[in-house]
């Protein structure tokens, strides 16, 4: 079970705490004026969060006075998402069978979950189907890992310590990282589609909060045990140590491709 949560980013009620608390300041929260200026949002504008977690880039367009709603299968990510923000529309469901109806949005968005869609080309249609003629269409994926030096070196030593299951885990969230393959994918539901890399900064307070919110925020909480999580942050704390700052500070590249298309 764990490598299949693993494959489709299923993680645990507290993993989402977590995830909101940590990986949203170090990684998420940066990407949301970015997508939504790519898809020209405007005041009113409905717009749909896809695979939407616990709603970063749906409260950062309800803050631009837009009117948000977000979508997951995720009954952990959504608690959260309520918790932060009650006024954004939270609704459970799968992207491949959206529950709405046709033309329901100006602008539909998918950060960073395209990759753990179990039907990525089904839920692209059913994207289609909601957003209005003309409508925007924006998705965003982590470019491939070696992009990513930081995480290269984390998913190596995951390796070398636990093995191909843990690693693969951490390597999961890369696994759209190629452009033309991204565009690919996307270009059969959106023809017009263009896709570029944009830069993206990783930031943690320290190795050990690097650490813990790669492990306690992600599918990883259910592969490795407290024991575990001692002899990795040893590991880390000398081998990661080239990603430290002199304030103690972590903070590495972290690129990712973002495709921009339009209902025809």
């Amino acid at each position: 079970m764990a490598d299949r949560d693993a494959e489709h980013g299923q993680v645990t009620a507290t993993a989402a705490e977590v995830y909101e608390e940590f990986f949203v300041p170090a990684l998420f929260g940066q990407w949301g004026p970015a997508l939504l200026d790519a898809a020209g949002l405007r005041v009113g504008d409905r717009v749909l969060d896809v695979g939407c977690g616990t709603g970063t880039l749906a409260r950062a367009a309800q803050r631009r006075s837009a009117v948000a709603t977000g979508i997951d299968v995720n009954e952990g990510m959504l608690a959260v998402a309520r918790r932060v923000d009650p006024e954004v529309e939270w609704r459970q469901g799968a992207a491949e069978e959206l529950p709405f109806a046709t033309g329901s949005f100006e602008v539909v968005v998918c950060s960073f979950a395209l990759m753990f869609l179990a039907d990525r080309r089904a839920a692209l249609e059913e994207m289609r189907r909601v957003l209005v003629p003309g409508g925007a269409v924006v998705l965003s994926t982590w470019a491939a890992a070696d992009r990513s030096p930081g995480y290269a070196a984390m998913i190596a030593l995951l390796d070398r310590l636990f093995g191909a299951e843990a690693a693969d885990a951490l390597r999961a969230p890369f696994c759209l990282g190629d452009a033309g393959e991204l565009r690919s994918l996307v270009g059969a539901a959106f023809p017009d589609v263009v896709v570029g890399e944009h830069p993206g900064v990783a930031r943690f307070a320290s190795v050990d909060a690097w650490v813990l919110t790669d492990v306690k925020g992600w599918t990883l909480a259910d592969m490795i045990d407290d024991e575990q999580l001692e002899r990795l942050l040893s590991a880390a704390r000398t081998e990661l140590r080239g990603f430290v700052a002199e304030d103690g500070t972590v903070r590495f590249a972290a690129p990712a491709l973002v495709a921009a298309a339009r209902r025809a």
